[in-house]
């Protein structure tokens, strides 16, 4: 009777469309889509339609007092063609995203991993400890005091004391030094919430799998990192890269932080500041809605690039 039932189901779900299928499943689980209703209001509202208006937007010239007039694609070939200062912040960005997010990622796994080994007691002491410095609000001001502008900065003092140097360096007014200062601090407050994923993902691995692996051949650490502990963790793993793409490609808050806005000779000026620039000193909506267009394409791309990779872990 049951197999019947089963076959009466598969015959009438391949004779339903997709979507006459997917209406009665909604219906058959009311329950739980009135549960996440709230959550898909809000994200609708706040996430979803900004997005969607921004793309409609980044065609139009928007200065918010005056209707969208011109849509065309004007402010995409001004952004590639006519703004010298974009190039710039898109080039900045992506050093910045080249180096940074793939070293805070792996630093984030690497530390998670020597964690993961310590006793329970420990490990939740050391994981405050390198958890820290991301959710510090003191960070800057212990950079800006490392590397002050005068002699009472730690940095200056140590170079003049050593006899490196003859005289004070501005580091974070000087164009040589805003970016590579301006990493360092990115990657040394990069173990956020990627961090703490991966330990998650690491504590939940089946130690049986080990046990099976040693049988199968695994001989070392490394071996049972590549094919047991990466393919066990790949949601962590995709959910990490996902925070270090967001967080790399929008470092701005740094460099304003220690440098200012905009930095000095625009040498760590980025795509945000760009954005931030149009969108809420200058008020062009329309032209920063392109912005944040491109933006947001360059960060769809390198999730996709990212899952790909991740994709073929242990394979």
């Amino acid at each position: 009777m049951s197999q019947k039932t089963a076959t009466k189901k598969a015959v009438s779900r391949k004779d339903m469309t997709k979507a006459q299928w997917t209406w009665k499943e909604m219906k058959r689980n009311k329950v739980a889509y009135l549960m996440i209703a709230p959550y898909m209001i809000i994200f609708s509202l706040f996430t979803l339609l900004p997005v969607l208006l921004s793309m409609i937007l980044s065609f139009t010239d928007f200065n918010m007092l005056e209707m969208p007039t011109k849509f065309n694609l004007d402010n995409y070939i001004r952004l590639f063609l006519d703004d010298d200062i974009f190039i710039t912040a898109l080039k900045n960005t992506f050093i910045f995203a080249v180096i940074v997010g793939p070293a805070s990622y792996i630093m984030s796994f690497m530390v998670a991993w020597f964690i993961n080994e310590l006793s329970p007691r420990i490990r939740a002491i050391v994981t405050l400890i390198f958890y820290a410095p991301s959710i510090s609000g003191q960070v800057y001001l212990v950079w800006g005091t490392l590397f002050s502008a005068d002699s009472y900065g730690w940095a200056n003092a140590v170079l003049l004391e050593l006899g490196i140097i003859s005289e004070e360096i501005a580091f974070f007014q000087d164009a040589d030094w805003v970016m590579p200062l301006c990493i360092v601090v990115a990657i040394w407050t990069s173990l956020g919430t990627s961090f703490l994923s991966f330990i998650a993902g690491l504590q939940g691995i089946d130690r049986s799998l080990f046990e099976a692996g040693a049988v199968d051949g695994v001989k070392n650490r490394w071996q049972e990192l590549w094919y047991i502990t990466l393919p066990s963790m790949k949601p962590q793993l995709m959910f990490g890269a996902v925070m270090s793409i967001t967080s790399s490609f929008g470092f701005g808050g740094i460099v304003t932080a220690l440098c200012g806005f905009p930095s000095v000779d625009y040498a760590a000026h980025t795509i945000v500041h760009h954005l931030e620039d149009y969108g809420s000193m200058r008020f062009e909506i329309g032209y920063s809605s392109t912005i944040a267009v491109v933006l947001f394409a360059i960060m769809i791309g390198a999730n996709v690039l990212v899952k790909n990779m991740i994709s073929k872990v242990g394979s």
